[in-house]
């Protein structure tokens, strides 16, 4: 059997994605076309939803317009960092590779017998369905029920011939 992404973890990964780059757009939009373009008081009012104070200089105008632009700019920076942040971490699980049998298993091209788990730290099994693996050759692999299906079944198989209570 072959470990995969989990659909749900990957559908809703994939939406917060779309969804920041769509803020993304809308922000720096904002930030490069739509505020440069407008007259420091048309912004001051289409933002506060009242026409400058009388007392305000042009120059507190065009201060105030230079921060809303940049402020625009920075949200737009933020929202495609955070989608970028974890569209890498939904590729990384989707190329996460484990494959098993009856007989082992092949981990990031290496194949293994269960004899080669070491041990199994399996204190947040219970409450997050995450377990971390260490194997003879050092290698470590951490077991996450959330970003894949299959991993409970391989569980199963290796959890029992080694010590699940091993801090990893």
């Amino acid at each position: 059997m072959k470990v995969g992404v989990n659909r749900e973890y990957a559908l809703r990964h994939l939406f917060f994605v779309v969804l920041m780059l769509g803020v993304a757009g809308w922000f720096a939009y904002d930030g490069y076309f739509g505020y440069p373009q407008m007259p420091a008081a048309a912004l001051y009012e289409s933002i506060e939803k009242a026409p400058p104070p009388a007392q305000m200089t042009e120059a507190q105008l065009d201060a105030f317009k230079a921060q809303k632009v940049g402020f625009q700019r920075a949200l737009a920076l933020a929202a495609l960092l955070g989608g970028a942040f974890v569209g890498l971490r939904l590729l990384a699980s989707a190329r996460f590779s484990l494959a098993y049998d009856a007989e082992g298993f092949t981990y990031r091209g290496r194949r293994y017998a269960y004899a080669d788990v070491k041990a199994v730290d399996a204190s947040a099994w219970e409450a997050k369905r995450i377990a971390r693996v260490r194997l003879a050759d050092g290698a470590r692999l951490t077991l996450d029920a959330w970003h894949h299906v299959g991993v409970k079944e391989f569980y199963e198989k290796i959890k029992t011939p080694v010590d699940t209570a091993a801090k990893i």
